[in-house]
């Protein structure tokens, strides 16, 4: 049918918001907001630019040490492990010793907590830490 007789559809809610686009308008296709809830739609709004930024991260880690290169010495002194000694991609894994696994974990753990260095905040769970500003998320 005609999307113009649709007026009562939850999904009219977010045919405004940025990024909606003609002639498609608001695409959906797995009806994440057919309940057409707000702060659902803003949750996973912020969810999906923080996974932007982890991929685009994935992929500067990826692609720096092939062109520039490497850091000079151990990765790990206590093995003898060079950085030059670790594959780029999925290689590294099996390279990489467990501590060194846990000190990122850890690390990721901090910045998510802390909110990137703009100091400890109360965000709530499952939100992004730059929603709290009131401009939205990605928005600093």
């Amino acid at each position: 049918g005609d999307w113009a007789l649709y007026t009562a559809s939850p999904l009219r809610a977010f045919e405004n918001e940025l990024g909606v686009q003609a002639p498609y308008g608001f695409w959906d296709p797995l009806d994440f907001t057919a309940d057409g809830n707000k702060e659902n739609f803003l949750r996973r709004r912020a969810v999906e630019i923080k996974h932007g930024r982890v991929s685009m991260y994935a992929c500067i880690g990826y692609l720096v040490p092939e062109s520039i290169g490497k850091f000079p010495g151990y990765l790990s002194p206590s093995t003898g492990l060079k950085f030059s000694d670790v594959p780029n991609g999925l290689g590294a894994l099996s390279k990489v010793p467990a501590a060194g696994w846990a000190q990122i974990v850890i690390f990721c753990g901090l910045i998510e907590n802390t909110g990137f260095f703009q100091g400890r905040q109360n965000i709530g769970i499952m939100r992004d830490a730059s929603m709290t500003n009131g401009l939205g998320p990605g928005n600093y």
